[in-house]
């Protein structure tokens, strides 16, 4: 890997095509990737590799006039300095805003690129070419910012920013919602039952994170097979069932941990404190994500967890 400072004149202009021609395609990729779902978004990107591929035959020709028809294969990952774009076909979901994201970094990378090579450019000719790429690449700027606004309309982006955000909470919110609430009131009637069945915190702590863990298993897989996301859009089964089953898994070892305090009637009180902060964050989840008003979010899940909870306590005090 070598520095961009070490980089000679041609050097310099063959990075800068192998550049757009590899951002062209990233354009092209978020089209494809946005295409059914985001088709105002997917026009956006297609315009912008069009873009792309005018600056890429402009420096071509300039290339051409001033070394030759020989290119090196230059490209940005072997210049120190340059921030590696994402490996689209590797990413299993693509993220709107990511996307919008990342195509303004790119823009203001090649901005700088452009403008640094210029200024340490000691052939007039080659600084005046290097700074007129600079000039255009401020224009690709303004030209992206034009074509947001022409294909997203404040109407249009508040659509498509809202379907994202269904999208977010169908294959990441929804089953980390329901791993949390299984672990969170599943598992209180078996710890609370063996606590006061034994008397003993460490008895309690140990059939805590045995039903924790077994929960956890359970509900992972359960979650992972239910459904391929193919035809419901929600993404790939082994990622909600990794999010389930820790979240299932996190939900009951929380309300586990203090009966490793060996005082039994502190470790209870304590667990009991426990369990009420996990029924507020499972029902400020559900208000926040789910859309669920606050009072019955909270009378729905206190309900549920006041009956297993008093379940397990009757089983283990009888």
């Amino acid at each position: 890997m070598r520095n961009f400072d070490e980089l000679s004149e041609r050097e310099v202009l063959a990075l800068a095509i192998a550049n757009e021609e590899e951002d062209g395609r990233i354009y092209l990729d978020f089209a494809e990737g946005l295409r059914d779902t985001y088709p105002a978004s997917a026009k956006v990107f297609t315009e912008m590799a069009a873009e792309e591929g005018d600056h890429r035959r402009m420096l071509l020709d300039l290339y051409r006039q001033k070394f030759g028809e020989h290119i090196p294969l230059i490209r940005r990952q072997d210049v120190r300095g340059f921030i590696s774009p994402p490996s689209l076909w590797q990413m299993k979901v693509l993220r709107l805003e990511a996307m919008r994201n990342q195509a303004e970094q790119m823009e203001i990378e090649a901005a700088r690129f452009y403008r640094q090579a210029a200024s340490r450019s000691t052939d007039t000719s080659i600084r005046k070419l290097l700074g007129d790429l600079a000039e255009a690449e401020v224009a690709h700027e303004h030209t992206a910012e034009r074509l947001m606004e022409e294909n997203l309309p404040q109407s249009v982006r508040e659509q498509e920013d809202e379907a994202a955000r269904r999208l977010f909470v169908l294959r990441f919110i929804q089953p980390g919602l329901a791993g949390l609430m299984d672990g969170s009131v599943s598992t209180l009637a078996p710890v609370f039952a063996a606590a006061f069945a034994t008397g003993q915190s460490w008895d309690a702590f140990l059939v805590g994170m045995a039903a924790s863990i077994g929960a956890g298993i359970s509900m992972g897989f359960a979650e992972a097979l239910s459904d391929n996301g193919s035809l419901t859009g929600r993404g790939a089964p082994w990622i909600r069932g990794v999010i389930c089953g820790l979240m299932t898994t996190l939900g009951g070892i929380g309300h586990t941990l203090p009966f490793l305090i060996h005082n039994f009637l502190t470790a209870t009180i304590v667990a009991i404190v426990v369990v009420f902060a996990e029924l507020g964050i499972i029902t400020w989840i559900r208000w926040k994500y789910m859309d669920t008003p606050p009072l019955s979010a909270a009378l729905q899940i206190g309900f549920g967890g006041a009956l297993v909870f008093a379940t397990g306590i009757l089983i283990g005090a009888s």
